[in-house]
């Protein structure tokens, strides 16, 4: 394949291809905002809202970058998953009979959001400080609940971010090589597609399936 030199991306030596492949759509998608709010100023404390494709990979850019980090998620079984293996300073579960989010009121400098479900975000306010920015990056199928007297109580700011462009793609790219980011992957052969897709639709996957077509892809001729 040939194309224009400004729509590549160099993959540094030290990240591999199967690592690098899904930073080109999941780790842009949480770089940039990170980059874009200020949010990646070492010593500031973000939350991340969600632990998966996104969240995962939004976990790790925030550590790289010298915050403390505190995953939200409605389900506690995440919990060892985000301390012990993704480096997470703490966990907070939110809603239900659980539910820890009062306790850390006005504790966070901006919180990045990745879910696409139908969420209500007056408690996620609630965590920012004063000038805190809550990020979203989900797109949930519903519109959401926006409460506007937390934001001029504390002059908080919510926004969005969808991807970013080249250069800071590949910029995203060279920083993840020098701090060694790399998502969770699963690297599946083609005749295994099926199944993942099958898999996707059931959440089976932590956190990217990467499909290896260099070494199972069969010609059909």
């Amino acid at each position: 394949m040939v194309a224009d030199e400004h729509f590549i991306v160099r993959i540094p030596e030290k990240l591999p291809l199967d690592a690098a492949a899904p930073l080109l759509c999941a780790g842009v998608t949480v770089y940039s905002p990170l980059r874009y709010y200020g949010l990646d100023k070492p010593g500031l404390h973000i939350g991340v809202v969600g632990l998966g494709g996104l969240g995962h990979v939004a976990v790790k850019f925030a550590k790289a970058m010298g915050a403390k980090v505190t995953v939200i998620s409605t389900s506690s079984s995440k919990k060892k998953e985000a301390l012990e293996n993704l480096g997470a300073d703490s966990f907070l579960v939110s809603g239900g009979d659980h539910d820890q989010l009062q306790g850390s009121t006005g504790t966070l400098d901006g919180i990045i959001d990745t879910v696409s479900a139908e969420h209500p975000l007056l408690p996620l306010l609630g965590l920012l400080k004063s000038n805190g920015k809550l990020v979203l990056l989900g797109a949930p199928e519903k519109s959401l609940d926006l409460p506007v007297f937390p934001l001029l109580q504390g002059r908080k700011v919510v926004g969005g971010s969808l991807t970013g462009g080249m250069k800071e793609t590949q910029e995203m790219i060279d920083f993840a090589a020098k701090h060694n980011v790399k998502p969770d992957i699963e690297v599946v052969a083609m005749e295994y597609v099926n199944t993942a897709m099958q898999r996707l639709l059931k959440s089976d996957v932590k956190y990217r399936f990467v499909i290896d077509i260099g070494n199972t892809l069969r010609a059909t001729y």
